[in-house]
């Protein structure tokens, strides 16, 4: 598993306006709230997809990946890594480039397939420390 360069991580967030955060928390002691509370003041539009959350940071949230009714840059997973390859399925039936999973949240099956089908994938990495280091 070879994640894209610092140059290609940075073009993906110098491009990205909408970050779907699956598995965001609404708990603000949570580091999925604390991450994406930190690129939405960073300017990026946040939309939670949480099952038993109604919203997040002021955003409505969805169930799944499916019901967000509009496209999205970045998907930023924090789930564990066993659901990966569920959440990869949903994720190549929606309108989406990059599919980014959080620090310790890896499956190289996924990321080969995923990279094989023409999608930048980031996996292990933190996007927020990303988006500090590149900007």
């Amino acid at each position: 598993m070879n994640n894209p360069s610092r140059e290609e991580i940075k073009e993906v967030l110098d491009n990205a306006k909408t970050i779907a955060v699956v598995g965001l928390s609404p708990n603000p002691n949570r580091t999925s709230y604390m991450v994406s509370e930190a690129m939405q003041k960073a300017g990026y539009r946040i939309i939670p997809v949480n099952p038993v959350a109604d919203e997040v940071l002021g955003e409505k949230s969805y169930a799944s990946l499916k019901d967000v009714p509009e496209p999205v840059d970045i998907v930023n997973v924090f789930r564990r890594s066993e659901f990966l390859e569920e959440l990869a399925e949903e994720f190549t039936e929606i309108d989406c480039p990059v599919f980014w999973t959080q620090l310790n949240v890896v499956d190289d099956k996924v990321f080969k397939r995923l990279q094989e089908e023409g999608y930048t994938v980031i996996m292990d990495r933190c996007i927020k420390v990303e988006h500090a280091i590149l900007k």
